[in-house]
């Protein structure tokens, strides 16, 4: 593919160009990426990338289907939603096929930002509350409506930055968060926990309007809520009037494989109020939708204002909209992300069991992180040995991120075509890179004699049961001791307060 312009030029003209804070992966040495198929990127010289971040290429890069549909509309028509077309109410009908049937209002707007934003205005216009409870280290947008209620990115202005209207509850992180793995029920304490901030609000003269979270937190470091969590949670928000905003702009679609939507991980008895959709919903083209119940929406409209958006629900958008569904459907992405993402976690668990740098593998299909530690006992973030891991798989043209409030979290979020021949090249990889790393800090030796002192305090102890590694919902706690004496070390008691490292 010729180039108009060479990569340093292109470089210069960006910095010339595009404001400061538009930032690029991999900042020392930039990727200039022309052209992508499938799971793969290329640059500008022909070489080949795996892609495991792009959870906006959802059924593929450049996805022909997709590509078809957006043309031959294109070829027609597109206009705005102010007049009839087939486009708009057939993919209606069919993204509401997915969700539970209390859910069947649909608004269509341009990106997650604006969904987020709309589904906001909604809530507080329903019962005319206006406060907001999120979770600390999420992440809802770019808008200032949104950064407002993102300690993801308010909590970088400073310690005043947070509105008297925001109230933040903890993250429902059962590895490293305020309740943890060894709690008896992390997801009613979690649960209380917003009960307080309801009731402090309530105290204080003030009204909650909506309680949002991702279904799975992605920036927040691939955090997956117990079960049972969002439930009681949206008890007590709809006691005193408020809703529950389930945002799957990073993690719908299909893309925890055994279900649609990633809030149905916490069972048949929790139905969200308002959806929120984004990034993979157009595989690319800008698009997104917020779905509510017919009583929210006709709240909405009673406020006597008309919601118009020029570009949401047009012609091209749903064209396409219905061409990522009908993907999912008939390559069996869902399947797909079943099979492979269980296999990457089975995997990924037999390198904690031979790294000290990995303290955690969490997640569901193909959404997951793994927690890279200093200390796998006092759960030290391990933020540098994230940065150099993910650059030395760019060397190996492997594309991964780092996330998570210490930036230490690799997650795995790939385009779903993702297969079983690219994960095991992927930890293969990770397996290497990890043993360089650790034998050149002199890591592994030290690791290796405090397990091997373990294992035989264990044996000499006398325990006659041996116990696999536990495994919770999204959390593989893999064993210290290896399997050759037989025995797994017991799981250890970790305190439930917050270890500050």
């Amino acid at each position: 593919m010729e180039e108009r312009y060479s990569k340093a030029e292109t470089l210069a003209l960006r910095r010339k160009h595009i404001g400061p804070s538009c930032k690029v992966f991999f900042a020392k040495d930039p990727l200039k990426i022309v052209r992508a198929q499938g799971q793969y990127m290329f640059d500008e010289k022909g070489e080949k990338y795996l892609d495991c971040i792009n959870n906006v290429a959802h059924v593929g890069h450049s996805h022909p289907y997709v590509i078809k549909a957006a043309t031959k509309q294109m070829e027609l028509l597109n206009t705005n939603s102010r007049f009839l077309h087939d486009n708009l109410v057939q993919y209606a009908q069919h993204l509401t096929a997915t969700l539970p049937e209390k859910l069947s209002v649909c608004y269509f707007v341009n990106s997650g930002s604006e969904a987020n934003d709309l589904a906001l205005r909604l809530a507080r216009q329903y019962h005319g509350h206006q406060d907001v409870i999120t979770l600390e280290n999420a992440y809802h947008g770019h808008v200032t409506s949104l950064i407002d209620i993102s300690p993801y990115k308010f909590n970088q202005l400073g310690k005043d930055s947070k509105k008297e209207f925001v109230h933040v509850a903890p993250s429902p992180d059962i590895y490293r968060g305020k309740y943890r793995e060894d709690h008896p029920d992390p997801a009613s304490a979690y649960a209380e926990e917003v009960k307080k901030i309801i009731e402090e609000t309530q105290k204080n003269g003030r009204k909650i309007a909506a309680f949002i979270a991702e279904s799975m937190q992605s920036c927040g470091g691939q955090v997956i809520p117990p079960v049972g969590y969002f439930q009681k949670v949206a008890e007590y928000v709809r006691a005193v009037g408020g809703v529950f905003i389930a945002d799957e702009v990073q993690v719908g679609f299909g893309r925890v494989g055994k279900h649609f939507w990633a809030f149905q991980l916490q069972g048949e008895d929790f139905v969200p109020d308002i959806v929120t959709m984004g990034k993979p919903i157009g595989n690319g083209h800008p698009m997104s939708c917020v779905v509510t119940t017919r009583e929210i929406a006709e709240s909405f409209g009673a406020s006597g204002l008309e919601y118009f958006n020029t570009f949401g629900g047009n012609p091209v958008s749903c064209a396409i909209g219905l061409a990522v569904l009908e993907i999912i459907e008939k390559e069996d992405l869902q399947g797909n992300a079943t099979r492979v993402g269980n296999y990457l976690l089975e995997l990924l668990a037999q390198q904690k069991e031979k790294h000290p740098l990995v303290g955690d593998i969490r997640g569901v299909g193909l959404f997951v992180g793994v927690d890279l530690v200093k200390d796998q006992q006092k759960r030290t973030p391990a933020t540098a040995e994230a940065l150099h891991l993910i650059y030395k798989l760019k060397e190996h043209q492997i594309l991964l991120s780092a996330d998570g409030p210490h930036r230490n979290i690799l997650k795995f979020k790939p385009p779903m075509c993702f297969t079983m021949e690219d994960a095991k090249h992927v930890v293969e990889t990770i397996d290497a890179l990890l043993t360089e790393m650790e034998e050149a800090t002199g890591m592994k030796t030290e690791y290796n004699t405090s397990a091997n002192t373990q294992c035989k305090r264990k044996t000499t102890e006398g325990s006659s049961q041996p116990e696999g590694a536990s495994e919770s919902i999204g959390h593989m706690n893999g064993a210290v001791c290896r399997q050759e004496n037989g025995l797994y070390s017991k799981k250890r008691s970790v305190p439930s307060k917050r270890i500050r490292t």
